[in-house]
């Protein structure tokens, strides 16, 4: 059971992930590529030092015994994760939205 079970991993697994590079036409490509590469950029920079104001917060909560102070520093870095994560995906929105109005 357990060799039947490997060989449909191994077959299931086998090019999961198709060989194909996005790209956006050459006329939105310079603006878009910018404008995506500067909010990525600042987003990502205050997405780390929310987490950190949160983990500063967290650790001045505790040790202060302010529970308030560190459930909202706790909330900071799961938002911080979550924007993160968001301005990750953002070109592959942006991508995906293009794909979608050209038919």
């Amino acid at each position: 059971m357990s060799q039947l079970l490997h060989q449909t991993m191994v077959v299931l697994a086998d090019d999961v992930i198709p060989n194909y590079k996005p790209e956006v036409p050459g006329t939105l490509k310079t603006p878009t590529g910018q404008i995506l590469g500067w909010t990525a950029g600042i987003g990502l920079a205050l997405a780390v030092l929310g987490g950190l104001a949160g983990w500063a917060c967290v650790a001045i909560g505790h040790n202060s015994e302010r529970a308030q102070l560190a459930a909202r520093g706790k909330q900071a870095i799961l938002w911080s994760l979550v924007s993160g994560m968001g301005i990750g995906v953002t070109s592959g929105l942006v991508l995906a939205f293009y794909n979608m109005t050209q038919g």
